[in-house]
C-alpha cells in the first residue's frame, strides 16, 4: 500500500512542473495512507525531475521519519497537522503558484466572481490570520497548520471539502482533496481562478465601473451543487445506475 502511495505522490509532485505551479523546488505534494497512520511526502529540496517513488519519504503523523534516506519536506509539520485535524482530506498540495501567492501576499481572499470559481470552491478562498512572532519562533511550520485549522473548525467553520484551499497570509496556498489526484486538480483550479480573479479585478478598476459585488448567490449555489451536491448531475453515471431526473447529458 505504501509503495502505491509513494508512486502516486511522486507522479503528483512531478506534475506540478507540467502544470506551471512551481518555480525551482517551491512546492510539495503529500498523501496519507488509508489507515491514516503514515504520510508520503516529497523530500526537501530535491528537483522534481529527479524524484522517483523510492525517493518519496514516509513519516508518521508527528512528522517522524519512518522510511526513506532523505529529509522530508520542510513543510512536513504543516501537512501532518492538517491530516490530524481535517480528517476528511487524503492529500495536500502546497505551491507558490504565481497568482494565488499574490493574493496570499496581499492578504486578500480570492473573491468568487464567476461560475468557474463556483464550480470548484464554494465561495471566496479564505486567507489566514498572520502568525505571531511567538508562533514563528516556537514552531513555524506547525503553527502554519494551526492557523489553517482555525478557519475550518469552531465558530464560522468551513467545510474543507467544499472549500479545499486556503491562503496563508504572507506565504502561499495550501490545497487538498480526498485523493492525491484530487488535491493536484484543486491546486490547478486554484491558480486558474486566482488568475481570473486578478484580471477581473484589474478590469473592474477601469472605466466604466463594473459592479464588483461578486457572483449572484443563486448562480454560485447552482454551479457548485450540480458538481458536488447530493443530486449532482455533472459527469457520467456509473454502469448499472440510473441518472438523476433532469440530469444534464
Amino acid at each position: 500500500m505504501l509503495d502505491e502511495l509513494r508512486a502516486e505522490v511522486c507522479r503528483a509532485n512531478r506534475a506540478l512542473v507540467a502544470h506551471g505551479l512551481v518555480t525551482l523546488t517551491w512546492g510539495n505534494v503529500s498523501g496519507i495512507c488509508p489507515q491514516r497512520r503514515y504520510v508520503a511526502i516529497k523530500p526537501s529540496g530535491v528537483p522534481y525531475g529527479e524524484l522517483t517513488p523510492e525517493s518519496i519519504v514516509i513519516v508518521d503523523l508527528e512528522g517522524n521519519l519512518v522510511e526513506g534516506s532523505l529529509r522530508p519536506s520542510s513543510d512536513t509539520a504543516t501537512h501532518v497537522r492538517l491530516y490530524r485535524e481535517l480528517r476528511a482530506i487524503g492529500a495536500v498540495t502546497h505551491t507558490h503558484s504565481r497568482h494565488a501567492t499574490a493574493f496570499a501576499q496581499a492578504r486578500r481572499a480570492i473573491p468568487c466572481l464567476g461560475t468557474t470559481h463556483a464550480d470548484c470552491f464554494h465561495g471566496p478562498v479564505p486567507v489566514t490570520r498572520v502568525l505571531t512572532p511567538e508562533e514563528v519562533e516556537r514552531d513555524y511550520e506547525g503553527s502554519t497548520g494551526q492557523v489553517i485549522v482555525e478557519l475550518f473548525e469552531g465558530a464560522g467553520a468551513l467545510d474543507p471539502l467544499a472549500m479545499p484551499a486556503v491562503l496563508v497570509a504572507g506565504h502561499a496556498p495550501f490545497v487538498w482533496g480526498r485523493t492525491v489526484a484530487e488535491s493536484l486538480d484543486n491546486a490547478i483550479a486554484l491558480e486558474a481562478v486566482a488568475a481570473m480573479s486578478f484580471e477581473t479585478l484589474a478590469l473592474q478598476a477601469l472605466p466604466p465601473a463594473v459592479d464588483g459585488a461578486g457572483l449572484e448567490r443563486w448562480l454560485l449555489d447552482r454551479h457548485h451543487e450540480r458538481k458536488h451536491g447530493a443530486s449532482a448531475t455533472y459527469g457520467q453515471v456509473a454502469s448499472g445506475q440510473r441518472a438523476p431526473a433532469g440530469s444534464e447529458r
